[in-house]
């Protein structure tokens, strides 16, 4: 009777083995889920900093929270923007001040003299004031491209941050 009662449990053994070996085996074969992320609008500008799709969304947001706009003009396949972009983004001070700002990363210009000052380069980053005024006195280093910035010049452009800011205070 002893026996007949251990070959039970043997054969129960062996049956919740078995369907564990088949529970693993199938699992094996499934890939596991990943999450799939949307692409980011900062597109490596800054995945901290709050990004605006277009150029209307950030006027519109621009007077609704009375904070200057700041425009980057880039494009993915030029190496001069991949270099900027990686300046930006690491300069711990640009991000920080990067906040008082409504950002825009556009790789599509939008028509327009405003977008333009004096030409369609990239890469290239505009002010504009609550007001609606494109702050064209903010310039960077190059006289040919006076809106273009390079890695080199992110003291610069904390400068040129620290202009808009200003100048947004006092002509509100």
């Amino acid at each position: 009777m002893q026996s007949s009662a251990l070959r039970g449990q043997v054969e129960m053994l062996r049956l919740v083995l078995f369907a564990l070996f088949l529970g693993v085996c199938a699992s094996a074969g499934q890939k596991p889920k990943s999450k799939v992320t949307p692409p980011s609008l900062s597109r490596g500008w800054g995945d901290r900093l709050h990004w605006l799709p277009s150029y209307e969304e950030g006027l519109a947001e621009m007077v609704k929270r009375k904070k200057p706009l700041m425009v980057i003009h880039h494009q993915d396949n030029c190496p001069h923007s991949q270099a900027l972009k990686k300046a930006f983004a690491a300069d711990k001070s640009i991000q920080i001040m990067a906040k008082d700002f409504v950002m825009i990363n556009l790789i599509e210009t939008p028509e327009g003299e405003d977008m333009a000052l004096d030409g369609y380069y990239v890469p290239r980053i505009i002010f504009v004031d609550p007001s609606l005024t494109v702050r064209d006195d903010i310039v960077g280093k190059l006289p040919s491209s006076l809106y273009t910035y390079g890695p080199a010049d992110m003291k610069l452009l904390a400068g040129n941050m620290k202009k808009a800011k200003k100048m947004k205070k006092t002509e509100l």
